[in-house]
């Protein structure tokens, strides 16, 4: 599976993706039809997030408060490690939209706007 969306920010979401939360680059594209964009995941897992960016700009607004991609963090000390590299780097924790996610996680932005929320409770 793949998420994928644009971004007028190629390099600043990648920075926050891949040094901030460790995802690992996977792949990169250059002018690909007037796209850049980077794949970012685990190498060992189906699944992972494309960011793209079109040389002419990104065709869709920002999006809401309550568009997230939750990361399940069992780890407590790998948790509190995300946040403070999240911190260090600029980042702060913002209030969830949906009262779900206070207690049991914590939610950043990434440059454009989408939240992530690092969830300290097994998902599904």
């Amino acid at each position: 599976m793949r998420i994928a969306r644009p971004t007028d920010r190629l390099e600043e979401v990648v920075a926050f993706y891949r040094d901030g939360l460790g995802l690992r680059e996977l792949g990169r594209f250059s002018d690909h039809e007037g796209y850049d964009g980077v794949m970012l995941g685990l190498p060992e897992a189906t699944y992972h997030l494309e960011f793209t960016q079109h040389r002419t700009g990104s065709p869709a607004p920002a999006p809401s408060a309550d568009n997230l991609v939750v990361l399940y963090i069992l780890d407590a000390d790998e948790l509190a490690g995300l946040q403070k590299r999240l911190r260090s780097m600029g980042y702060r924790a913002v209030d969830p939209l949906n009262p779900y996610w206070a207690d049991k996680s914590v939610t950043f932005e990434d440059p454009d706007g989408w939240r992530v929320v690092l969830c300290s409770e097994p998902g599904i």
